[in-house]
């Protein structure tokens, strides 16, 4: 894909939005897959999440070449959450695509993704991957599938896998969520709040091109209950009217 293509028709209607952390190594291979992943005018933005490595020079790099591509960067790191809604109030078009910076989310289902989307009309707010063959350890599979079991017994948020990076999201929808650290980890269940559905759609998973992960087990796993139990609260209070004229 050129740039004419991704930069130069006008404003987009797709953004993609990606925040990062110390993801050297990684950025500029995902890039590219993007840029052969997409055949409509979109626009690249990367969040640098206060990054100590190269990844902002990764960045500045492959920006030159690519007029379609913002960075946008956090002093010091706000966490992924902050980061994605860093990138979604800067975007210009009217669905937010996301995805990890890790390597782990393949591209090449996003435009199926959002095809999912279109077809479902307005009523249709995301579309979340849900990850097939797991390429993480067996422990943080058992704390993956564990944890998904609670949030769908609790929230009934309509997919197996929020911890999926890939997500397709209206973006007026999406600016106007609560905004907190682990959002990311329940947008569907607030998309569906709204009064939206949610779609889903198989994607295979991969392992992590360099690196370690940022977040891990112990950090989160306390945090994610009492997040947890936050959104179970706000979406029992809340009420979606259906207007009548």
């Amino acid at each position: 894909m050129t740039s004419t293509l991704a930069g130069d028709a006008g404003t987009p209607r797709l953004s993609v939005v990606i925040a990062v952390k110390n993801e050297a190594g990684n950025v500029t291979p995902l890039i590219e897959e993007i840029d052969a992943a997409f055949k409509e005018p979109f626009e690249l933005i990367f969040v640098n999440d206060g990054s100590t490595d190269s990844t902002p020079q990764e960045l500045a790099a492959a920006a030159r070449t690519r007029p379609y591509m913002r960075v946008i960067s956090h002093a010091n790191s706000c966490g992924k959450s902050a980061g994605m809604d860093t990138g979604a109030r800067r975007a210009r078009g009217d669905i937010l695509i996301m995805l990890d910076g890790d390597g782990q989310n393949n591209p090449t289902y996003l435009p199926q993704m959002v095809r999912v989307l279109d077809e479902g009309g307005p009523r249709v707010g995301m579309v979340q991957g849900e990850r097939q063959g797991r390429k993480d350890t067996a422990f943080k599979r058992f704390q993956s599938r564990t944890a998904n079991r609670v949030r769908r017994a609790l929230l009934n948020d309509d997919t197996r896998d929020t911890g999926c990076g890939l997500k397709v999201v209206r973006r007026h929808i999406y600016v106007a969520l609560p905004m907190f650290d682990g959002l990311h980890r329940f947008t569907p269940a607030l998309v569906k709040r709204e009064g939206y559905e949610i779609r889903t759609l198989p994607v295979v998973d991969r392992a992590r091109w360099h690196g370690v992960s940022n977040y891990g087990f112990w950090n989160r796993l306390w945090v994610g209950i009492a997040d947890l139990l936050g959104v179970w609260w706000l979406i029992r209070r809340r009420r979606v009217p259906q207007v009548v004229e």
